[in-house]
């Protein structure tokens, strides 16, 4: 339990020193999150400082009331960031560099269960010369109408491996997956900023 509590503690300060290290704080919330996205982030930002989740913390840390925020307007970051898988990046760059590099910031990754398929992909009736013939027997139980014609893996019809607006399942998501099929994008909303005890809603295309 000390131990625990030494770490908390530990964070807790390590925010709030980044408010005496940094000029501006940003609130920001993440399409598709995938960790390794985050880490290439954090590398091609080394210059700035990233949180990402433990928001009850970060509220302790900053203030979550104007009574005991630790700078002016601080307990509005925390509010901004509460409700929602958000993070926060504190940084020293103008807010010009910030926007303009977020905006344009973004990764297609393959879709996982779940994700809302953004477009229909259908595979046509044949060969399917791009999987080794070993693979047959999985392809199958992923739901493609296959069998094996001389070794190659044939598609016996016309198959939709998913539609615009509907949910992936587990199956269909590793079918992507296997054919090369990126649906999705990670991508970094900027919410909100903090600069000199101003707080600012920041607009978010989309």
């Amino acid at each position: 339990k000390s131990k625990g509590f030494d770490g908390k503690s530990q964070f807790i300060d390590e925010v709030r020193s980044c408010v005496d290290k940094y000029s501006s704080v940003y609130v920001f919330t993440v399409d598709n999150l995938r960790n390794t996205q985050l880490k290439l982030l954090r590398a091609q930002w080394p210059d700035s400082r990233f949180f990402y989740g433990r928001a009850r913390q970060i509220a302790v840390a900053l203030g979550r009331t104007p009574e005991a925020e630790i700078r002016d307007g601080m307990s509005n970051v925390v509010q901004s960031l509460l409700g929602r898988e958000s993070g926060l990046v504190f940084t020293n760059r103008s807010r010009e560099d910030v926007e303009s590099f977020f905006s344009s910031y973004s990764h297609d990754d393959f879709a996982r269960a779940g994700f809302v398929a953004t477009e229909t992909h259908r595979l046509p009736a044949g060969p399917l010369p791009q999987f080794a013939h070993s693979l047959e027997p999985y392809l199958r139980k992923l739901g493609l109408p296959t069998a094996l014609d001389c070794g190659v893996i044939v598609l016996s019809r016309d198959f939709t491996v998913c539609e615009e607006g509907n949910k992936l399942t587990p199956d269909q998501a590793k079918l992507l997956q296997l054919l090369g099929v990126k649906l999705a994008a990670f991508k970094v909303n900027m919410r909100a900023m903090w600069k000199d005890g101003e707080f600012t809603e920041l607009s978010v295309a989309g």
